[in-house]
């Protein structure tokens, strides 16, 4: 499960589809619809934040509209829209790192994608976050860790 840092404009069409499967099913978890991945790293932000599930509907509303300006059919009625516009703090590190990331998955499956973006030196989050100093996010998992 990845729920992105970085603005969804930034991900291809198997990124952003995968996006909002694996957001859907995060919604679920803090919904505590499900059993699976209540423990999983990426959900800690919104596990932290006062309104979990507000934050995530937030989150899911910036994935759908970017499928939608791109033609996609998502279902909007998988999100509730009756959230409230919130931000979380997301350390500059993990905006790097996130860039970094992406651009190498994009090198392998959409070579035009990552040619358009590998001269964007900062990549805006999703509206769900701001960006604070700081280093790599202590849930994020990598391979220096």
């Amino acid at each position: 499960m990845r729920i992105w840092s970085v603005h969804p404009e930034y991900l291809d069409t198997k990124g952003i589809v995968a996006l909002w499967r694996e957001t859907l099913l995060a919604k679920h978890v803090l919904e505590g619809k499900t059993k699976g991945y209540r423990n999983h790293p990426q959900l800690t932000r919104f596990k932290n934040h006062s309104n979990p599930t507000s934050a995530i509907n937030f989150y899911l509303s910036t994935v759908y509209n970017e499928a939608l300006k791109r033609g996609y059919q998502f279902d909007r009625n998988k999100i509730e829209w009756n959230f409230i516009e919130t931000q979380m703090p997301v350390n500059s590190g993990q905006m790097k790192y996130e860039r970094f990331h992406l651009l190498e998955k994009l090198k392998i499956r959409d070579i035009k994608k990552y040619n358009e973006l590998i001269l964007v030196e900062k990549f805006q989050p999703n509206p769900v976050f701001y960006v604070i100093e700081g280093e790599i996010e202590n849930w994020e998992i990598t391979e220096k860790k």
